[in-house]
């Protein structure tokens, strides 16, 4: 897809799943479970899909375990007849990056999301020459990470000069606290940047982002769409939200239970990312769910201390039982 085609097609806004990894109980890759997780999202009629990103589970890229590319390979010759958006997430120093940055790209994706979580030591500087450095190879989606699942705090200034960068074509707002969040909305209204989408991944404010109109002096922005984990599961309902919240943007009258449903999903969140106990079950949710749709064979995540937390899978029922209209399949 040209550069201008796909700016259009993320400007234009749309539901794009975090993909998980469907694992045997051996912990090795489940072929036949991992495409059917991307046909699920697909009928689910998502706009595009995220793979090898955090809830496809960052070691994927050990050597001992060398997933990176048949995940990725897996997951776009499965959506080989679909026009949906193909994202890969790159992460890690500048050589491996670029390395995921090549694999993607020879392997059809679209662009790439691109994680700065492992570089906490780096100076916003040194990001920033990291962040040049992928864009000459595909199209960057930015990725502003919680710290408490592995990001850090960048600086509005960062973000400015982010904004700079040619082939920046969205990024992805996700570190879960509202001045961080304004920091990137305004850095980026700052920048005179119109071909630029807004993606939510604030999980615990996933509606208020999409119905919010941010106003900086004559520029508004909007949240397009969201490219989340929390979209993996129940991803007819994300479909059916989203479509709610476009049309309260386009009518700019907001219905008082799309407020209602903005607590509940965030309520919902939490038992799924499990953020009662700093998100340890984060992953585990999320299979639990898809478990539980008949997706998946189990919970299993490739480190073994990952699992669910006591009373998780419980709350997920309660949750699945309390909100229907949020969870449908």
């Amino acid at each position: 897809m040209d550069v201008s085609k796909l700016r259009a097609r993320l400007l234009d806004g749309g539901v794009i799943p975090a993909h998980p990894l469907a694992l045997t109980s051996e912990r090795r890759l489940d072929e036949t479970a991992q495409r059917g997780l991307t046909d699920y999202y697909l009928s689910a009629g998502v706009h595009g899909i995220a793979v090898g990103v955090h809830t496809t589970q960052f070691a994927i890229r050990k050597p001992e375990i060398g997933l990176y590319e048949p995940v990725l390979a897996l997951a776009t010759d499965t959506m080989r007849s679909s026009d949906i958006l193909k994202i890969a997430g790159v992460c890690g120093p500048t050589s491996q990056a670029l390395a995921e940055a090549e694999t993607a790209k020879q392997l059809g994706y679209d662009s790439v999301l691109l994680s700065l979580g492992e570089l906490a030591a780096w100076t916003e500087s040194a990001l920033l020459e990291h962040c040049r450095a992928v864009a000459d190879v595909i199209p960057v989606i930015g990725f502003y990470l919680q710290p408490a699942v592995g990001g850090r705090v960048l600086s509005r200034g960062f973000w400015r000069m982010f904004f700079q960068i040619e082939n920046v074509v969205a990024v992805k707002v996700a570190p879960f606290n509202r001045y961080q969040t304004l920091d990137v909305i305004f850095a980026l209204a700052e920048s005179g940047r119109t071909d630029i989408a807004l993606y939510t991944g604030n999980d615990d404010a996933i509606i208020h982002d999409l119905i919010t109109p941010f106003v900086v002096g004559d520029v508004t922005l909007r949240f397009c769409g969201g490219l989340l984990g929390h979209w993996s599961v129940w991803t007819r309902s994300a479909v059916d939200v989203w479509k709610r919240c476009r049309a309260a943007v386009d009518t700019g009258v907001v219905d008082v239970s799309l407020l209602a449903d903005a607590a509940a999903v965030t309520e919902l969140n939490r038992m799924l990312f499990d953020a009662d106990n700093g998100f340890a079950g984060c992953i585990a949710g999320i299979h639990d769910v898809l478990m539980h749709q008949g997706l998946m064979a189990g919970t299993w995540c490739l480190d073994t201390a990952e699992g669910l937390s006591p009373g998780q899978a419980e709350a997920l029922r309660h949750a699945e039982t309390r909100y229907p209209h949020l969870t449908r399949f």
